[in-house]
């Protein structure tokens, strides 16, 4: 398979190591100040990008053919212009805020947690997140995440940074240097406290998962989630 990397700082590195671990080639490594030159012979891009650059990529891999896994956070404001984009010029996409296998099974779990919970009042749930200092967005798109899976499945209507409402969750975002990505979910009451976590040792972990989403991928037309490649929540 032949892999464009749109992003070649410290993930996009991760990723090209396990990708050619995995026999892959990689035809573009595209930096800030790089072109899309070798765009055109890939099978499929991997755009762990900066939130400013991400859409512009995706646009690029649609206007060329090239399906496209993106990881990059931060930009979700443009994501319903690029699922439309995608599906005007029969494309394929994959967005996921956090492509860690761990994570998406987090995902199912926090989803089922706030099912059980959703008739428990006497529970408050807030979040933290941990990430490293380089980090641009906060909260972290996983974050917001697992927010929306509690949102959906309770009465909680928003997420919020600081001061939150009576409906709205807050999440505790925090910068430390060095931590890959720290998440929990804590439900307490007066009497106990109830907490689910999930904690990245590395980076290796979001770049396979970002690896087996291309593989994953290449030729299908359609604008898919991780749930789709893991098989998920079926």
């Amino acid at each position: 398979m032949k892999i464009a990397l749109l992003g070649y700082g410290k993930m996009g590195k991760v990723i090209e190591k396990i990708a050619l671990e995995r026999g892959h080639e990689i035809v573009l490594r595209k930096s800030s100040t790089s072109t899309y030159e070798g765009l055109e012979n890939a099978d499929v891009a991997i755009d762990f990008s900066i939130p400013d650059s991400a859409v512009c990529n995706i646009k690029q891999c649609f206007d060329t053919n090239v399906p496209v896994v993106c990881g990059t956070t931060g930009w979700l404001e443009h994501y319903n212009e690029m699922v439309s984009l995608c599906e005007s010029k029969n494309g394929g996409f994959i967005y996921g805020s956090n492509f860690s296998l761990g994570v998406n099974i987090f995902f199912e779990l926090n989803n089922y947690l706030a099912k059980m919970m959703s008739n428990l009042k006497q529970y408050k749930v807030s979040m933290e997140e941990i990430h490293h200092t380089q980090k641009l967005d906060a909260p972290s798109g996983t974050a917001i995440s697992l927010a929306k899976g509690i949102i959906e499945n309770s009465d909680y209507t928003s997420w919020a940074l600081e001061n939150p409402t009576e409906n709205q969750i807050h999440i505790d975002a925090k910068r430390i240097e060095n931590v890959p990505g720290t998440h929990s979910v804590f439900y307490d009451s007066t009497v106990d406290q109830i907490e689910i976590k999930h904690t990245a040792h590395n980076r290796e972990g979001f770049a396979l998962g970002s690896v087996i989403a291309a593989e994953w991928l290449v030729n299908k037309k359609g604008v898919f989630t991780m749930k789709d490649v893991l098989n998920l929540g079926r």
